[in-house]
């Protein structure tokens, strides 16, 4: 069962793929729908779900999709928000569309986010691939996942507001084993939590 909590008035749904991103300080805060990992799984999950609140005429006023990101330019530990999403498995350059445009759709390479919070914020990439090594030199974005991009299309075809919260867990260095993403997810379920806590001010701020 898909649950929003209710933020000043407002329904919000927070999102995350795993439960080992969901620690102790989240716990406290909201219940998440869980995606799983990778975009296909999240865009399944995300579509079902926004689907079957749509039915009960209880769609969410805002999506909150939080998590970890590995980066090579923002430092370890730190919370950012997303500024916008691209997703840099999609290339129909050979017909003539930008890199990371579907075919026949409406969306930028580059999707916006909403960005309330007084926090820093970068550029996002999903894709199905796990990034490490010398792999973030061909990807034009600071941060990199596997659901955000597919979260949001889920979220444009409602409609709905998106922002993203993302703690980097990984990026310098080279990423080997799930040990080296899984070491800094206690800290960064600590800080995510520190940013939950800032929604309602903004919230306010943006009812204005």
């Amino acid at each position: 069962m898909v649950e929003c909590e209710t933020i000043l008035g407002r329904r919000v749904l927070f999102v995350m793929a795993v439960e080992a991103e969901y620690g102790p300080h989240l716990r406290a805060r909201f219940t998440p729908l869980m995606t799983g990992i990778g975009p296909i799984e999240a865009g399944i999950a995300m579509g079902a779900a926004l689907q079957a609140l749509a039915a009960q005429t209880a769609l969410p006023d805002l999506v909150v999709s939080l998590g970890s990101a590995g980066s090579r330019r923002c430092p370890l530990g730190e919370i950012v928000q997303v500024a916008s999403v691209s997703w840099r498995d999609m290339d129909a350059s050979r017909l003539g569309f930008p890199k990371g445009v579907t075919p026949m759709t409406d969306h930028p390479a580059d999707i916006p986010l909403l960005t309330p919070l007084d926090l820093p914020r970068a550029r996002l990439s999903t894709g199905a691939n796990v990034v490490g090594g010398d792999d973030y030199d061909g990807i034009d974005a600071d941060m990199v996942d596997m659901e955000s991009f597919a979260i949001a299309r889920a979220c444009a075809r409602h409609g709905i507001p998106l922002m993203g919260l993302r703690g980097i867990s990984d990026g310098p260095g080279e990423l080997d084993h799930i040990n080296s993403w899984m070491e800094l997810l206690g800290l960064i379920d600590e800080r995510l939590a520190q940013a939950v806590d800032l929604l309602p001010d903004a919230l306010a701020r943006m009812g204005d």
